[in-house]
């Protein structure tokens, strides 16, 4: 790697980000963030950045400081004359708002696209968006890269006997199908309604499952609220184990306690974003990402392709 590249980690996932400085053998940018005595946010890049080529590491997840943060690096940066600035977002937030399906919502993904780009990036690299029309929300360059390949070869290692993939909802069929025909599985879908932003109330199993193991696949995992209820719903059909997959752990509102009841015997998550400790049984099996974005990173700088990256 040549000095132009500048890698710079906000605070919402710096471990993350130094890992992916490690995969690069270089090392991360110094940058003092910090807060006023009113708690505003501070930023000041402590090294000079004029003419280089900026990567900014910054998952947007709760609280909102995290998406303002990384709006304010990114404004630093082309205040500070970078050459060109790219948003490498691990988790984009605020993304689940992605189209208006009810009166009187806004669709806040576009929102924060939006802020994305009026704020100065050139370039964003982000990490399984909750919607692939998301890339469209933007008028500047998006990779959109999976963390299909990662979660496959940990997923490959296991003995299951007869194992299906399971959509926890129709919008997840593609990626389900996906995973199915990598793995040589069966595909099953889980049909569901939902009555309340965070919560659904599950109606049937669409497949066969009976005397299989079963793999329940999401790109994220926030309440557990779907989960959860399709591995009752499963085991009760007469599934063998059960595992999680997903890429962004969220789990929030009581989500562990949930997935600790269930007959989920295994959740495998990426670390996109920061995975909090548990004292309970529940196995969570945490897979790095750093190597797929450090690696994109990398092309992108050097201008070499992405594209099977996204295999």
């Amino acid at each position: 790697m040549n000095d132009e590249l500048t890698l710079i980690s906000g605070t919402a996932n710096p471990e993350l980000s130094q890992r992916i400085a490690t995969y690069l053998s270089i090392a991360l940018c110094e940058v003092d963030i910090g807060r006023f005595s009113d708690m505003e946010i501070r930023v000041r890049i402590s090294e000079n950045i004029r003419g280089k080529d900026v990567f900014i590491i910054q998952p947007t997840l709760a609280p909102a400081d995290n998406l303002l943060e990384l709006l304010i690096m990114i404004d630093a940066c082309n205040r500070a004359s970078a050459d060109r600035i790219t948003a490498v977002i691990p988790y984009y937030g605020y993304a689940r708002q992605d189209r208006k399906d009810q009166p009187r919502v806004p669709i806040s993904a576009k929102l924060v696209a939006n802020l994305i780009q009026v704020a100065g990036a050139h370039r964003v690299l982000a990490l399984d968006l909750h919607a692939a029309q998301i890339q469209g929300f933007f008028d500047i360059q998006v990779d959109n890269l999976f963390a299909a390949p990662i979660l496959l070869e940990y997923i490959n290692k296991k003995n299951f006997k007869n194992l299906t993939v399971v959509s926890p909802d129709v919008g997840g069929i593609k990626m389900g199908r996906a995973f199915a025909k990598r793995l040589g599985a069966n595909l099953a879908i889980v049909d569901k309604r939902r009555t309340t932003a965070d919560a659904s109330e599950l109606m049937n199993i669409i497949g066969e499952i009976a005397g299989g193991d079963i793999i329940i696949l999401d790109d994220i995992i926030s309440t557990a609220g779907t989960i959860s209820q399709a591995a009752v719903a499963l085991a009760d059909a007469g599934a063998g184990r059960i595992i999680a997959a997903a890429t962004h752990p969220v789990l929030s509102g009581g989500a562990i306690e949930r997935l600790e009841k269930s007959p989920i015997e295994e959740v495998v998550v990426t670390n996109s974003i920061p995975v909090e400790k548990h004292d309970g049984t529940l196995k969570v099996t945490v897979l790095d990402v750093s190597p797929l974005l450090g690696e994109a990173i990398r092309r992108i700088h050097t201008g070499e392709s992405v594209s099977s990256l996204f295999i």
